[in-house]
């Protein structure tokens, strides 16, 4: 039993004594316990009504004179208090200090709740997306960065990467968003200027495509010279076979050529071709035939498989272009007598044009790499089959160009399968 309580019954005893020994005199004893346990009663609700005037009144200040449990409650309830503010004023000061860091970043930082409101962003979110405190706090964050990629991005993610876009306050220069989950669905937003690097990306871009297309003019002069010497059967042996091997290395330059013009002209963005429905049964016949005739000599089996009978929005040239990569390179890595299949089929969500071989296939740790221009998981093999080293670089932007995806699936000496996944809305009856 506490101490406390030991008080408190010591203290209850002592009255109901005073109050039970002139009763016992006068033969009322039980009146005047009652009357006792009254005035005990009545002592505990004069304390309470102390402790509840201070809390409501004063908590800060010092507890009123209390005695008993009161006053040890009075006290604990005082010492919490003090133990809070002091934590409350270390976290606001905390706060504070990482209110001060944030403002003092170049990256604009917006923190926004669970309805998508503004809720507080540093000075350099004024500067970068025009954001004013006076007006703008409180305001859903889609009503002031309007541009439609945005709003699909901040409202359905997927947040694994970044969004580029034109500023919408600022005029000739670029903003990239990154946006991140926390608490109850509320956002952090931070933005970036990448004005500066937007522009050395777009002269990459320039100089690739202008030497490229500088290039293709020249190389075509070669091309010809070279096949016209080559096909010279005059020429000593030693002369024809070093322009035959100068004419297959010029083409293999001009396929490079045309390649990285094709990327250039994917990745420009005043590039938005109309997107017409393509017969998938024709297109897969085409593939086929092309497939049969760019290395006959291997004889390979050439399968095509359409499991489903629509069709797919989207710009026929370049798909023919990505689909043909995936083929001719099943095709290059495949032995002689193997099989390749080419499928067409949907389901429920998606639409799938998939590629399987059962060539040599690919190591695990090089798949998550393979569509990044020019690399190659094997350099001595890839210069062997005459790629350039742009194909799934080139799926890839296609694929980006009609909101799809690649997904590859390989497993050495087994086969690989490579596959183009289409939303749902990109199939047409």
């Amino acid at each position: 039993m506490t101490t406390l309580l030991k008080q408190e019954l010591l203290r209850l005893a002592y009255i109901l004594l005073v109050f039970a020994i002139p009763g016992w005199f006068f033969h009322i004893s039980l009146q005047l316990v009652f009357l006792g346990l009254l005035v005990y009663l009545g002592l505990h609700l004069r304390s309470l009504h102390k402790l509840h005037h201070w809390l409501k009144a004063n908590p800060t200040e010092p507890p009123p004179e209390l005695s008993g449990i009161w006053e040890d409650i009075a006290d604990n309830i005082f010492r919490l208090q003090k133990e809070e503010l002091k934590a409350k004023q270390n976290l606001l000061g905390i706060i504070a200090r990482a209110r001060t860091s944030v403002s003092a970043l170049e990256e604009a930082v917006v923190l926004i709740d669970s309805q998508g409101n503004l809720e507080w962003w540093n000075s350099a979110a004024e500067k970068l997306l025009g954001f004013k405190s006076d007006i703008d706090i409180g305001k859903p964050i889609i009503n002031l960065i309007r541009d439609p990629s945005f709003i699909r991005y901040f409202e359905h993610g997927p947040y694994t990467e970044g969004l580029r876009l034109p500023s919408w306050s600022q005029p000739n220069r670029y903003v990239q968003y990154e946006v991140t989950r926390f608490g109850q669905n509320d956002r952090l937003l931070i933005a970036y200027d990448i004005t500066r690097l937007h522009q050395l990306e777009q002269i990459r871009k320039d100089f690739v495509a202008n030497v490229s297309h500088e290039l293709r003019t020249p190389l075509t002069v070669l091309s010809g010279y070279l096949e016209t010497f080559a096909s010279n059967e005059e020429l000593p042996p030693k002369w024809a076979r070093a322009f035959k091997q100068m004419e297959q290395q010029a083409t293999r330059m001009s396929n490079l050529v045309n390649d990285l013009l094709m990327l250039s002209r994917l990745e420009s963005d005043n590039i938005k071709q109309e997107h017409k429905a393509i017969n998938m049964t024709h297109l897969l016949e085409q593939l086929r035939l092309d497939a049969q005739a760019y290395d006959p000599e291997k004889q390979h089996a050439i399968l095509v498989n359409i499991d489903s009978p629509l069709r797919l929005l989207g710009t026929e040239n370049d798909l023919r272009s990505a689909f043909l990569n995936l083929i001719t390179n099943a095709i290059k890595y495949t032995p002689a007598c193997g099989a390749i299949t080419i499928r067409w089929s949907n389901d429920e969500k998606y639409g799938y044009f998939s590629v399987q071989d059962n060539g040599i296939g690919i190591e695990p740790q090089h798949i998550p790499r393979l569509t990044e221009r020019f690399y190659r998981v094997d350099a001595a093999r890839s210069s062997a089959t005459g790629g350039t080293g742009l194909g799934l670089a080139i799926v890839k932007h296609v694929l980006l160009q009609h909101k799809g995806i690649l997904n590859i699936n390989s497993k050495p000496n087994i086969g690989s399968t490579f596959t183009c996944v289409f939303a749902r809305e990109s199939l047409v009856d």
